[in-house]
């Protein structure tokens, strides 16, 4: 199940992208013996929740066609896939995202908590009464249960998040996985990490494959499905938990809750605030495209490829 499961960043609710029915037929393949009822049982006993599709995934109001629903199903499928065999030969899966961006000063933060009076907040969220603002974008180890996040204080670009992971790499990941070449990244079709985002690719191949010598694999959920990537319900729902109804009147403040985030199933979360400013609106000309090494894979060869080092 793990490989199929989504879940809410902000309450933590999650959900499977398959029937109680169809997961017990899957267990009866297994020599397990259960009714759809029963499974739905021991979910709900796991925190899981029945949930609305049309109402938790956006696709902009249109209804997908036949072929989308295909190659969506195709694209869930064949990230399973990648990850199995990338857990199997023990190389890194690593989910990125940036969290939803926080203002600091001293703002009202959805949540409660038990205390004998209420804070008192701001009124207004007016951009102009922050002293800072403040960009988690995450790396969250699959294999290891563990995160790290990166807070940025200017503006969440590509530049920003292929650097996130780079340090990442430099500062965990090659630690962590010393005999590994290469490395398998689960990301959103968009935001700083897009698919479409020459200035994402490029970088990947100068800062990670060229600099390190990896072999970089990247699959893209399907527009609307972010909520499947790991790290919005492993990482940030656990974060957003820990900080809720506690304005962040502080980097200090908001860092300290980061790094404080725990969970039973042992989460571990490493947090790093990044002081450097990044220019938006940043291009990279088409002639330079032509020099990375890219491969796009025969599924969904848009939101699956490969970049390795280049030779010479």
């Amino acid at each position: 199940m793990k490989n199929d499961v989504a879940g809410d960043p902000i309450t933590g609710l999650k959900w499977y992208r398959k029937t109680p029915g169809k997961i017990a037929e899957k267990l009866e393949s297994h020599g397990i013996n259960v009714s759809g009822k029963t499974v739905g049982k021991i979910l709900k006993k796991m925190g899981f929740s029945l949930r609305v599709n049309q109402k938790k995934i956006s696709n902009g109001g249109k209804k997908l066609t036949k072929k989308e629903k295909i190659d969506r199903n195709n694209q869930f499928n064949y990230i399973a896939r990648l990850r199995e065999e990338s857990a199997k030969n023990k190389n890194p899966i690593i989910s990125v995202d940036t969290k939803k961006k926080e203002k600091i000063g001293n703002f009202k933060n959805e949540g409660a908590t038990y205390e004998r009076k209420g804070k008192s907040t701001y009124d207004h969220d007016f951009e102009s009464y922050a002293t800072g603002k403040f960009i988690p974008y995450g790396v969250y180890d699959t294999l290891c249960n563990s995160g790290t996040i990166f807070g940025g204080i200017s503006a969440d670009t590509p530049l920003f998040a292929v650097e996130s992971i780079e340090k990442w790499w430099r500062y965990e990941g090659k630690k962590r996985y010393p005999k590994s070449k290469s490395i398998y990244i689960l990301a959103d079709a968009g935001g700083s990490n897009s698919y479409r985002s020459k200035v994402w690719k490029y970088e990947i191949q100068n800062k990670l494959c060229d600099t390190h010598g990896l072999s970089v694999t990247i699959s893209h959920y399907p527009a609307g499905a972010s909520k499947w990537n790991p790290i919005e319900h492993r990482l940030f729902s656990e974060i957003s938990k820990n900080w809720q109804g506690e304005p962040l009147e502080s980097y200090e403040k908001a860092l300290n809750f980061i790094k404080t985030t725990k969970t039973s199933t042992g989460l571990k979360v490493k947090v790093h605030l990044v002081n450097k400013n990044y220019k938006k609106n940043v291009t990279v000309s088409d002639e330079k495209m032509k020099s990375i090494s890219l491969e796009s894979h025969n599924v969904m060869p848009k939101l699956n490829y490969t970049i390795t080092p280049r030779t010479g």
